[in-house]
């Protein structure tokens, strides 16, 4: 099975990473809250109601919410959100369903939802972020998550942060990211015995080097 590996003009860091994380982190975002993202965070609510407490579980960028259902096996006693931009997406999860009744699927932009889980005081548990968008082009340095303004929410929510990717550079910059914060991570290669996405398994499959962050995030907002 072939995938394309991520090509990039970076050899290193960005130039401007440090100063675009500082910046973000210290200030607040006003962008206001999308309509369809406050309706989604509406259903979480709904659907939390009438739950007892559990420790809660972020899969962000879950895509089709494989990685969301499979998380939610590995995890009963949590209840684990799988959150996507795209509908289309999610709209395919039927054919990676399991039977667990732990989690649930919403159609968000995570700007907001993280923004709207901090401003109610969510705390998590673990938070995943597994094969975002690399968006290799030094000139979309702030459309990575570790260089927009939403990471500061991201930070704020707590818990254990997994981030996982194809391209190492993205992995080396979101630790040099969440050192702006005061947070060490433990970054290397890996070998995935049960992927947890499509794509973990289609660059596994290909022969190309997964690479993983850990880290415990200290809220700070």
């Amino acid at each position: 099975m072939h995938s394309k590996i991520v090509t990039s003009p970076q050899s290193g860091l960005h130039n401007r990473l440090l100063e675009v994380v500082n910046r973000h982190r210290q200030s607040v975002s006003m962008r206001p809250v999308a309509a369809h993202s406050q309706s989604a965070f509406d259903a979480l609510l709904l659907w939390l109601e009438d739950k007892p407490p559990r420790p809660i579980i972020l899969d962000s960028c879950c895509g089709v919410g494989q990685s969301t259902a499979m998380i939610a096996q590995m995890h009963p006693d949590a209840w684990v959100i799988g959150v996507d931009k795209s509908g289309v997406r999610l709209e395919k999860h039927h054919a990676y369903a399991n039977a667990q009744d732990n989690y649930l699927l919403l159609r968000a932009d995570l700007f907001d939802l993280w923004k709207l889980l901090y401003q109610h005081q969510f705390k998590l548990a673990k938070h995943f972020l597994l094969y975002p968008t690399p968006w290799p082009k030094p000139a979309h340095l702030q459309r990575r998550w570790y260089a927009c303004n939403a990471f500061p929410f991201l930070v704020a929510l707590g818990g254990e942060l997994t981030v996982r990717s194809n391209w190492a550079l993205y992995i080396q910059e979101c630790e040099a990211a969440l050192k702006c914060y005061g947070i060490e991570s433990q970054c290397g290669q890996f070998v995935s015995e049960t992927p947890l996405t499509p794509f973990e398994r289609k660059y596994q499959a290909s022969g190309q080097p997964l690479w993983q962050l850990s880290a415990q995030l200290k809220p700070s907002l």
